[in-house]
């Protein structure tokens, strides 16, 4: 497989300093683009430390981090935000919408952060995005006014915005209902075949793990599977 997009090598990750934890060990994992993989496992084995290593929200106590041949692992903090932003999108459980902003400025926000303003070209793409994942009619209303599953919606567009690499998703359906969790997985899968974007998902829903291409499984920090299976149609 070509197109390595991220690369996690001998990664720990140990919090305290008299007792110490260890939450991950020995990690090696190879990301690659357009691939659609779950990463499982029990409360407290690891995933969600995991997650938050692979978007450098956390730095790991050891290991290296390559981001397309770079080594990230020793940048500063100002440089891993700026990495962030243009590298890594992030869906979480809670979509975190600012609820004083219309929906077309939510997903403006990644560009605001980035350069401090917008251009007619980045409104036209954040438009174009919220058209594709159903809301053009929705652009100027408050992001306190739509449905759990529309406000989940907002939040992929907007972490589809600054054409990330990699999209992070924490567990995105966790407090929708069965039917709008099949409606924002179903969008996930078409963003990732049809822009090639690689996805990695947390999740504890066996259903959703069955429909990625790569389930990686995690147990008190180590990882005990990772297994490539027939891609979805």
């Amino acid at each position: 497989m070509s197109n390595k997009v991220l690369e996690l090598s001998k990664i720990d990750k140990e919090y305290g300093e008299k007792v110490i934890t260890k939450v991950l060990q020995d990690i090696n994992l190879t990301f690659y683009q357009g691939e659609f993989i779950a990463i499982i496992g029990q409360s407290g084995s690891g995933k969600s430390t995991l997650l938050n290593i692979i978007g450098s929200l956390d730095k790991p106590t050891r290991g290296e981090i390559i981001f397309r041949d770079k080594n990230i692992s020793s940048f500063s903090s100002d440089e891993m935000a700026k990495f962030r932003n243009a590298s890594i999108g992030f869906i979480f459980q809670f979509h975190y919408l600012l609820p004083e902003f219309t929906v077309l400025e939510n997903v403006l926000m990644p560009t605001w952060i980035r350069t401090g303003y917008d251009t007619e070209e980045e409104k036209e793409r954040a438009l174009e995005l919220l058209e594709y994942v159903g809301l053009k009619d929705y652009v100027n209303r408050s992001s306190n006014n739509l449905s759990g599953g529309q406000q989940q919606r907002v939040a992929i567009a907007r972490a589809l915005m600054n054409r990330s690499d990699i999209i992070l998703a924490d567990e995105p359906t966790g407090n929708l209902d069965s039917e709008s969790s099949k409606q924002i997985y179903k969008l996930l899968r078409e963003i990732n075949l049809k822009f090639k974007t690689t996805f990695i998902i947390v999740t504890h829903d066996p259903r959703i793990s069955d429909m990625c291409d790569r389930v990686i499984e995690i147990m008190d920090g180590k990882i005990i599977k990772d297994e490539y299976k027939k891609m979805v149609e």
